[in-house]
């Protein structure tokens, strides 16, 4: 019997091996792997964090055998490849990061394909302290100097930001970029910033103005002075806005109505060139909301002054009678100012609920926001009745305390608020850069707290 030579047994073995393989083995692509953004921030012992979403894909293959991992990080000890979770199947991933230290680290992400073909993306990340209440902490990204805060039902919150002249509709419940934005440059006429600090809401109409004082180095801007109205339509995540009217002349009206009264509380001065606002005798508004029962007739709320301009002072409030057509350009009526003793603070939010209970953010005039004191005092809306502390909030951490998104039933047990700080001015990751000045608005940010008030 003839013996078949090694050579030929090798050759069928090849053609064996070819048959097992499937057709269309040869014909893999090479795996693709993008991200809905390429930064993202966290926060140390961070709840519910903002995620990035992951496409991943390749030619001839399936998606869902496609795997997706974490292989190096640039700074371990801030987040290490085993603290990037990936869920999900198919072409669409979600990676959350934990944090475990403040500062930036670069996280290589690998997709790993059918017949070992591989594709890398980086996650530029960075991550912000740990902060009390964090449990009950969500972070609203995309700007970090929210200003004012108005209840969009649902949940969600329109946020005005004081270095923009956008408004934001956020999920108050959980972090993240915006739902949807409105960019009112066009619509106000404004070269810069109206420095939108105060709220308010009537029906379907908010109100919104600017802090009306000079920047931080005195100078005036002609746009700080600005009260606007936007129309609501719609309710939470379906919330739209539409630009109203506008007016340019309460800081002058304010002005002239203290002059023509006895210069009592020195606004005159106090908008004069070369005066910066956050002083004890400045000249700034952060705070709006109407009267008790009114639409019309809108509580202004002063940061500065304190009445008088010394430590232990009173806050101000001023009424302006026909809010609404001073949104309209109407010379401003001004009805008798409340002076209000908040233990030394002035206002930096003031927000009324349906039954006619306000809540007044009260903090420092000062500029210096993440270490001086904050509270929150319970008042009913009328002059000569006097407000009543309900909680001293923290401080220390980044940011200060800047705006009340709605206020609860006081009287019931267990009520809790939710409050927003302006982070624009703190370092969140540690290397000297204020928030304002972050170059990726997926790093900037500002905290929302829950608090229990009873």
């Amino acid at each position: 019997m003839r013996r078949r030579s090694p050579l030929w047994a090798v050759a069928a073995l090849t053609l064996l091996s070819a048959a097992a393989l499937p057709a269309h083995a040869a014909s893999y692509g090479t795996p693709t792997i993008k991200l809905s953004t390429g930064y993202l921030s966290g926060a140390v012992d961070g709840t519910g964090d903002p995620t990035v979403t992951v496409t991943v894909a390749q030619s001839g293959a399936d998606a869902s055998a496609l795997t997706v991992t974490a292989t190096r990080s640039s700074a371990s000890g801030v987040a290490a490849p085993a603290d990037v979770h990936v869920t999900g199947t198919g072409g669409s991933r979600t990676v959350a990061v934990t944090a475990h230290a403040r500062g930036y680290t670069d996280l290589t992400l690998k997709v790993t394909g059918l017949g070992g073909k591989t594709a890398t993306t980086t996650l530029h990340y960075a991550a912000s302290p740990a902060v009390q209440h964090g449990a009950d902490a969500r972070y609203l990204t995309g700007a970090s100097d929210a200003s004012a805060a108005v209840d969009a039902g649902g949940g969600y919150v329109l946020v005005a930001n004081d270095e923009d002249n956008t408004l934001r509709l956020y999920d108050g419940a959980a972090s993240g970029a915006p739902v949807r934005s409105w960019d009112l440059d066009g619509a106000l006429g404004a070269g810069k910033e109206v420095d939108i600090e105060g709220a308010a809401r009537a029906g379907n109409t908010i109100y919104w103005t600017g802090s009306l004082g000079n920047n931080k180095d005195g100078e005036y801007k002609p746009d700080r002075n600005t009260v606007f109205t936007t129309t609501v339509s719609g309710s939470g995540a379906a919330t739209q806005l539409a630009f109203g009217t506008a007016g340019h002349r309460l800081r002058d009206d304010l002005v002239a109505w203290d002059e023509a009264n006895g210069d009592r509380y020195g606004f005159a001065a106090a908008t004069a060139a070369g005066r910066a606002p956050k002083q004890v005798d400045g000249f700034n508004v952060e705070g709006l909301e109407f009267a008790p029962g009114s639409v019309t007739t809108a509580y202004v709320g002063f940061r500065a002054p304190l009445v008088p301009p010394q430590t232990g002072g009173r806050a101000l409030i001023v009424p302006v009678t026909n809010m609404d057509q001073v949104a309209r350009g109407t010379k401003a009526a001004v009805g008798t100012p409340i002076e209000l003793d908040l233990g030394g603070l002035s206002v930096r939010d003031l927000r009324r609920n349906a039954q006619g209970q306000y809540l007044i953010l009260a903090g420092s005039w000062a500029a210096e926001d993440n270490s001086a004191p904050y509270a929150l005092y319970s008042w009913d809306g009328v002059a000569g009745h006097r407000p009543v502390k309900v909680l001293d909030l923290p401080t220390a951490d980044a940011g200060g305390w800047e705006s009340v998104v709605s206020v609860p039933d006081l009287t019931a047990a267990g009520a809790r608020v939710q409050l927003i700080t302006d982070d624009g001015a703190a370092d969140l990751y540690g290397d000297g850069t204020e928030a304002k000045d972050l170059t990726h608005p997926e790093w900037q940010k500002s905290r929302t707290t829950w608090f229990t008030l009873n």
